[in-house]
């Protein structure tokens, strides 16, 4: 399993036109071909801070994504909303705990 974990910093005037817009295109992502789980994250103490958190059936899955138009239409929307450059980390799971 690979996973996707993407930190984004909103401009604070921005924050609800994100999540306004990641509302509509959340269930779109979740259902691209790969994607096997789909979480965002709020920051508590830096409100401003989101993390996005997804499983992918393969690295190739979420290049797909990235080069897909459902990404490339929720990118343009995205980063004119960011105050800071966004970080993005792709790992392997090792171990989960139930």
């Amino acid at each position: 399993m690979f996973v996707r974990i993407v930190k984004m910093g909103f401009d604070p005037l921005k924050i609800e036109e994100f999540l306004s817009d990641f509302e509509v295109v959340k269930d779109k992502i979740r259902a691209f071909e790969g994607c096997q789980f789909l979480e965002l994250y709020r920051d508590k103490d830096n409100t401003n801070t989101f993390f996005t958190y997804s499983y992918w059936a393969s690295e190739a899955d979420l290049e797909n994504y990235r080069h897909s138009e459902l990404f490339k239409g929720v990118w343009a929307k995205t980063k004119p909303l960011f105050n800071a450059k966004p970080e993005a980390w792709s790992v392997d799971k090792v171990v989960t705990l139930k």
